[in-house]
């Protein structure tokens, strides 16, 4: 006779994934998130066949040879590649499920609020064509702010601020729904755009995706506070040579400025669309801040500055959606308000 552990190896285990522009995390129940890897894909050009997936294909990103390219499925949150999308997310599933002879999970994945229809069905059809039994959605928002632990099933106000990779969303959420929600396609890629297009024109310095990310980690900030400079490799526009410049915190504010504002812009518009009450809790509560890029230096007190709020960082923001979303597939019964099959 098996045991019942035993026997669970030979099936699968229902996943929560995180299917963002930048990363997939991907949660299992009882083990909590036991993959965290970037959403590329690299492929041969000729015969389409994958050659890597996650971080190898990260690695590949602006270097590969004539012969492959390295691709991101996602953009703006949602599938821009169905095929490459189905590919990565069979490959993560794989990759999971090792010993597991039926790899047919059951999953609850994450989807923009400002998804459209198609767009939703795009991503629920890629992770049943990966080989998922059943399919719900969350969206993003609601997922990262039960990651985050708001009592969004309070009579209470509650808001969220989640900047990804490719989508910021703005929720306020009370009695376990989502009152008003703002989906901005601007964030942690539209701020490293903004930085390739700042060095190119301040510096005629050209720079690829992985350096312009390394900068925002590095020296990137909402205000700057101090004058220490930072070495930026590049390619010379002018002489099509390798060149160095040097960087500081005003450089990359000034860089990051635009899009800032447009995030600032979408809270006060979700603040004013806010019933009288829970704008009232708001003003006790703040607002939480989730995803990669509420790690940029000093973006708490930008937004605190010009929002009036009180502004607190979640704990692991980077893990918040996958976090909250596996909560929503260990109890599908408390939070089947915020589930649909899309």
């Amino acid at each position: 006779m098996f045991g019942r552990k035993k026997l669970s190896n030979w099936f699968a285990e229902d996943l929560a994934i995180d299917l963002g522009t930048a990363n997939t995390l991907v949660f299992v129940r009882d083990r909590g998130i036991v993959l965290r890897e970037p959403s590329v894909v690299a492929r041969y050009k000729t015969s389409k066949k994958v050659c890597a997936v996650g971080a190898d294909a990260k690695r590949m990103l602006g270097r590969t040879p004539g012969t492959i390219e390295a691709l991101r499925p996602m953009k703006d949150g949602v599938i821009a590649d169905f095929d490459i999308a189905e590919s990565m997310i069979k490959h993560f599933i794989k990759k999971i499920h090792k010993k597991s002879f039926f790899a047919n999970p059951n999953i609850v994945i994450c989807v923009p609020s400002g998804a459209t229809n198609v767009e939703r069905r795009a991503i629920k059809e890629s992770a049943e064509a990966a080989g998922a039994k059943k399919v719900f959605l969350i969206e993003e928002p609601v997922a990262a702010a039960i990651g985050a632990g708001l009592p969004i099933s309070e009579p209470s106000g509650s808001m969220v601020v989640d900047i990804g990779g490719g989508t910021t969303e703005i929720a306020v959420m009370s009695l376990g729904g989502v009152v008003y929600s703002e989906s901005l396609r601007v964030a942690g890629d539209a701020m490293d755009n903004a930085l390739k297009e700042y060095m190119r024109e301040e510096y005629n310095l050209m720079i690829g995706d992985s350096t312009a990310e390394k900068i925002k980690k590095d020296i990137g900030t909402a205000i700057p506070t101090n004058n220490n400079t930072y070495a930026v490799k590049g390619r010379d526009l002018r002489s099509g040579t390798p060149k160095e410049v040097n960087i500081s915190e005003q450089d990359t504010s000034e860089a990051l400025n635009p899009i800032l504002k447009e995030i600032v812009s979408g809270i006060k518009k979700a603040l004013e669309n806010t019933p009288p009450e829970l704008s009232a809790d708001l003003v006790d509560m703040g607002l939480t801040m989730t995803g990669g890029g509420s790690l940029l230096k000093n973006i708490d007190k930008r937004f605190s500055k010009e929002t009036g709020l009180p502004v607190n960082i979640a704990d692991d923001p980077l893990s918040c959606v996958a976090i909250g979303t596996g909560k929503a597939l260990d109890d599908q019964e408390i939070f089947s308000t915020v589930l649909s099959e899309y």
